[in-house]
């Protein structure tokens, strides 16, 4: 692959993409690499990441130096580290960084469905559940993936004349969703240093495990989803208050009809990826540290 030093570099864009190998994550790899940027899919399976980028490559016509695939667990540093290296080693710097990967924090009881199936207007949420570990996984990958990655690539992104940085954000994930004084204020607050926006999600977690969130009404249960993706919206938020060269915003892409929402969503991948690609795409001189509901900017 050609270096960094490249003359013809300076004209091409570079983005790795979080959880690319399906649903929202998988469609705007696609558009992203339609729109001529360099697409790094990342994703936990191996085989999985490397059979989204050959069917990239197969149905799309994408050529190999146009997407490529490269291992990333969020919640491991050492992989974090090797795709820094990567994209350090082969582009030298790193223009669109989108933090897709998420999961919900619940987990489906498959006899639950079943039995749920037969009886006539069950609804299917009924068989979800919520455990400590579904919940610190969710914190793990949603909130602490999303940073790891931010600060990780920070130095490349500043070597970008149009760094960017995209939260996938939710819905869910809005301040009045949250029940706490104490966290909100924090998470409200664009100058509050990370060590405070971990005490939320570590307070919330310690409060789970003790089993007070039913009694001192912190957060409703279940919300890991909702309290992660806030608290990565409110580090986003700080990210782009500290570094005004830097595009960060979060986005909401709607209610899109993945896996992570058991396909019940009204809207496709392609229709949800649009919105997080518009935003990667916007103009230098686009909004910065906002937070938009598929097209439009809305109050975090």
């Amino acid at each position: 692959m050609a270096g960094a030093n490249n003359a013809t570099d300076a004209s091409k864009r570079y983005a790795v993409v979080t959880g690319g190998n399906k649903g929202i994550g998988f469609e705007i790899c696609r558009q992203l690499g339609c729109d001529g940027v360099t697409v790094v899919l990342t994703a936990r399976n191996k085989q999985k990441g490397s059979e989204a980028v050959e069917k990239l490559r197969a149905t799309f016509g994408f050529s190999n130096g146009d997407v490529l695939f490269h291992h990333l667990d969020v919640t491991d540093p050492e992989t974090v580290f090797s795709l820094f290296h990567f994209v350090k080693t082969n582009f030298g710097r790193l223009d669109i960084l989108v933090n897709n990967a998420g999961v919900i924090g619940l987990g489906m009881d498959e006899n639950v469905l079943k039995s749920l199936q037969v009886c006539y207007g069950a609804h299917w949420s009924s068989a979800l559940y919520h455990s400590y570990e579904l919940t610190a996984e969710c914190i793990q990958i949603n909130y602490y993936g999303s940073k790891r990655m931010s600060e990780a690539f920070l130095p490349l992104l500043q070597l970008s004349k149009s760094p960017r940085i995209i939260n996938v954000s939710s819905g869910d994930a809005t301040l009045e969703k949250i029940h706490d004084e104490w966290a909100k204020g924090i998470l409200n607050n664009v100058e509050s240093p990370p060590e405070k926006l971990d005490e939320v999600v570590n307070k919330y977690l310690e409060d789970y495990k003790n089993g007070r969130l039913q009694h001192i009404g912190r957060f409703p249960i279940p919300s890991a989803y909702t309290v992660s993706k806030a608290t990565m919206n409110a580090y986003a938020r700080t990210i782009a208050h500290k570094y005004p060269s830097l595009q960060v915003n979060c986005v909401n892409p709607g209610y899109v009809k993945t896996d992570l929402t058991y396909n019940s969503g009204q809207i496709t991948a392609e229709e949800g990826a649009q919105s997080v690609v518009r935003v990667a795409l916007q103009p230098e001189d686009g909004p910065s540290g906002v937070f938009f509901d598929r097209q439009e900017i809305r109050s975090f």
